[in-house]
């Protein structure tokens, strides 16, 4: 039975209201920069009703996840799930909350790398070029990771980073930049100094690379 006068889908909200108590959790997905992220979440199985009546049969089951806060009028945020009907709901809640991750690289890939410099018009070179931001992206995540991790009471502020030292007070850089370690930016720059020292001639022209000469000082 799908749908009768006195069997119909319930919104979200409804269904969220109508959990008992012991369906919610409180869950703790990750560390935050001050204290672990928790919050209180429920999740059952439940058959999506959007536009069933068009098929033949109804869709699958899948997971419904409701995201409370302890005290708030209403619930803040709803979730459908494909994952398997075993998954625990801590493991659902970690996929669920992926996002600020996939947000982080997304915003590393248009400011570091260049994903957003793509002017073509066709989809092939715009798969190229994002396949090639994508791999270099993954091979700075790699290295990034091999730097040790920073001693506990470390500074992440942007005000308590140094400029880098100039030999010469009277001609600065002309955009003196903050230094970070471990970052995206300070990691591609050191690559290219490297790879500058390598190539001694530009491969597309072959003269003489002065981009080489001024990366080596």
């Amino acid at each position: 039975m799908r749908r009768t006068d006195t069997h119909k889908p319930v919104s979200a909200k409804a269904l969220a209201h109508a959990l008992p108590a012991h369906a919610w959790q409180a869950v703790t997905w990750r560390e935050g920069t001050n204290a672990p992220l928790s919050g209180r979440f429920a999740a059952v199985r439940v058959r999506p009703a959007h536009r069933d009546v068009k098929r033949s049969t109804p869709r699958p089951e899948e997971w419904f996840m409701v995201e409370w806060p302890e005290g708030d009028a209403k619930p803040a945020k709803y979730w459908l799930a494909t994952l398997p009907a075993d998954t625990p709901i801590a493991e659902l809640v970690a996929n669920a909350k992926r996002r600020w991750r996939i947000e982080r690289d997304y915003q590393e890939l248009k400011g570091e790398i260049g994903l957003g410099h793509y002017e073509g018009r066709g989809w092939r070179g715009f798969h190229h070029h994002a396949t090639l931001c994508i791999a270099a992206y993954g091979f700075l995540v790699a290295e990034r990771g091999a730097f040790p991790p920073q001693p506990p009471g470390t500074q992440h502020s942007s005000k308590a980073l140094q400029y880098p030292q100039t030999s010469a007070h009277e001609a600065p850089p002309i955009r003196p930049e903050r230094h970070v370690e471990n970052s995206i930016a300070t990691i591609r720059v050191t690559i290219a100094k490297l790879l500058a020292r390598k190539l001694d001639r530009c491969p597309c022209c072959q003269r003489i690379s002065q981009y080489a000469e001024f990366m080596t000082q």
